[in-house]
């Protein structure tokens, strides 16, 4: 049954006022020792920065950060406890609460960072598609609509063979901007149907998207076993050092300023670990608002940082490409692209409810949700595991010390969760209002919608 939308205002309204009262005193952390997990992407960058420049150790805290196999594995030891947290896939909190996958209430208190990752496909793929995108001055007119795909995937089914793209995990961002893009450009990325115990999500599908680890993205796509891939960097830069693939489309081009990933913990871990999760998230905010002061000067530092070995291990000059502000399409074609990381600003580091809804539409869209829910289950899912009167502790607390200042984040006695229609832009022009979700899904030529099922 729907609720009014006064209904809905007082859910905003409760959740928000928890943090009210917020500007206690911190405790010593309850842990000191403690154990992250991450992905070797370049936006695992604000742990790295945190522990490296001592804001971990500032809170007390002495973490340790491991570089995990695949998102599976670190969802499951920060499960299981083995790690106290970790980088994960915004998607991935919101996923194992509703217990698509694995069942574990897993909250998030901040946001990493927003954009970061590509679309990119192999050099013939490319040499395909251009016949199809517009150029000036020689060179290709972006944004790259999915349109100019779809004369190649209808020669590969001609020729007996499927076409076939990659992805880092089912509830990725990746997988979301991947299907956003190609279903914007009139190509049917197919439907999950876990009711069947179809959980591969290619149930009417003019192409094969498939899970495939981000750093063996480029080596993947070189053997030909994929023909292209959505994934965060350093990889889809990789590809273009390496020769052997194109970006053609930039995640903040299908869809920008929404969280690509968060930190995350269990709930039960934040129970337990009150103080110590406040002091984690004080020097995230912290590592956040080092990577983009003074227009991005730190990244350089930054982008050598992460470079090393035991973080994400790739060629300093690869990293640097995104990370500095700039982005290499074909080779040689490099272009500003200022937001391409975004670890701060636009209030960046805030768990908005409605980053939250957009990724929950989704999942009803390609039917990982198999039922249709009411607009008000979208938000108070959001609540469950979005978490910012969490981070407003943090971000008091650092305003009362003189670290940061008010104006470095949201006006938390008015701030609703809700991020403003205008934000956020996507690449079919349809706009996402976080308050009418159904409405949102109902607008889509291509997606589940009312009462589909798959």
């Amino acid at each position: 049954m729907k609720r009014p939308l006064a209904t809905l205002r007082i859910l905003l309204a409760t959740a928000l006022s928890l943090g009210s009262a917020a500007l206690q005193a911190l405790g010593y952390p309850e842990k000191a020792e403690l154990t992250f997990g991450f992905i070797k992407l370049t936006d695992m960058a604000p742990l790295a920065v945190a522990r490296d420049k001592g804001f971990f150790e500032e809170e007390g805290l002495y973490v340790t950060l491991e570089a995990q196999a695949n998102w599976k594995v670190l969802l499951d030891r920060t499960i299981s406890g083995e790690l106290d947290g970790a980088h994960m896939l915004s998607g991935q909190p919101l996923a194992a609460t509703l217990g698509y996958g694995t069942q574990s209430h897993i909250i998030t208190a901040f946001t990493m960072d927003l954009n970061g990752n590509a679309c990119t496909v192999a050099n013939d793929v490319w040499d395909a598609m251009k016949p199809q995108v517009p150029h000036q001055d020689g060179k290709p007119v972006h944004p790259i609509s999915a349109a100019a795909l779809r004369p190649v995937i209808q020669a590969h089914r001609q020729g007996g063979e499927t076409f076939r793209m990659g992805m880092v995990f089912p509830v990725s961002t990746h997988n979301y901007e991947l299907r956003y893009w190609l279903a914007a450009g009139g190509i049917h990325p197919g439907y999950y149907a876990p009711r069947r115990g179809d959980t591969a999500g290619t149930l009417d599908a003019d192409v094969l998207i498939s899970v495939t680890p981000p750093p063996q993205m480029p080596a993947t796509l070189d053997a030909g076993t994929i023909h292209g891939y959505c994934v965060g960097e350093p990889w889809n830069q990789q590809a273009v050092f390496r020769g052997i693939g194109v970006p053609v489309v930039a995640d903040l081009a299908i869809r920008n300023n929404i969280s690509e990933k968060v930190f995350g913990v269990t709930q039960a871990w934040a129970a337990q670990y009150p103080n110590t999760h406040v002091r984690v998230v004080k020097a995230l905010i912290r590592a956040g608002h080092w990577l983009d002061e003074r227009s991005n000067a730190n990244r350089e530092e930054a982008a050598r940082l992460i470079s090393r070995s035991h973080y994400v291990g790739a060629d300093y000059e690869v990293i640097a490409n995104s990370m500095t502000g700039v982005f290499e399409y074909e080779k040689g074609d490099v272009r500003p692209a200022p937001d391409f990381n975004v670890f701060f600003r636009y209030h960046a580091t805030y768990p908005y409810y409605s980053d939250a809804i957009w990724y929950l539409t989704q999942m009803r869209r390609w039917g990982q949700i198999s039922d249709a829910k009411p607009d008000d289950w979208y938000l108070e899912t959001a609540r469950k595991v979005f978490r910012p009167e969490i981070y407003r502790q943090a971000a008091e607390a650092l305003i009362d010390e003189g670290l940061m200042s008010p104006q470095d984040f949201p006006d938390f006695e008015t701030e609703s969760g809700i991020r403003p229609v205008a934000h956020t832009t996507f690449i079919d022009g349809i706009p996402f209002d976080a308050t009418a979700p159904n409405a949102y899904l109902d607008a889509f030529p291509i997606g589940l919608k009312g009462d589909q099922q798959p």
